[in-house]
């Protein structure tokens, strides 16, 4: 039987499937409209946006995946904290030397926060003793 922490840990991967799928898409198909309605200069070689975008995608689909099956999936979770980590640090960087747009910095933001949810979930995850990592749903 799932505990009420365990659905809540389902829907925030759900929510963060959903945001990084979504963000990915509007990024990989919209740059263009983004970048303009930010009044960010767009870059000279868009493609590089578009595989980080394409990126952000394939973490979306690895969310849905811990959604799916919180337990099996745990190492995604792990990844996606290291991605949300490095995301962070880096539009953080980047904000404060004037290099970046605020609209970065707030995506940051959302990282960070998730970030922190994603370790609780995995020191909640560590205490459970029922090996329900190992079965498939």
């Amino acid at each position: 039987m799932e505990s009420k922490k365990d659905k809540f840990f389902e829907k925030l991967f759900l929510v963060a499937a959903i945001y990084d799928f979504a963000l990915g898409i509007l990024f990989f198909f919209l740059y263009r409209f983004i970048f303009n309605f930010f009044n960010i200069t767009i870059p000279d070689y868009p493609a590089y946006l578009q595989m980080s975008a394409a990126f952000v995608i394939a973490m979306g689909v690895g969310y849905y995946f811990v959604y799916k099956n919180l337990y099996r999936n745990i190492d995604l979770v792990k990844l996606g904290v290291v991605y949300k980590f490095a995301y962070s640090s880096v539009a953080i960087y980047f904000y404060f030397t004037n290099i970046a747009n605020l609209v970065f910095l707030w995506f940051a933001v959302f990282d960070i926060i998730f970030m922190i949810f994603f370790i609780w979930f995995l020191v909640y995850a560590a205490t459970k003793t029922d090996r329900r990592y190992l079965t498939w749903k």
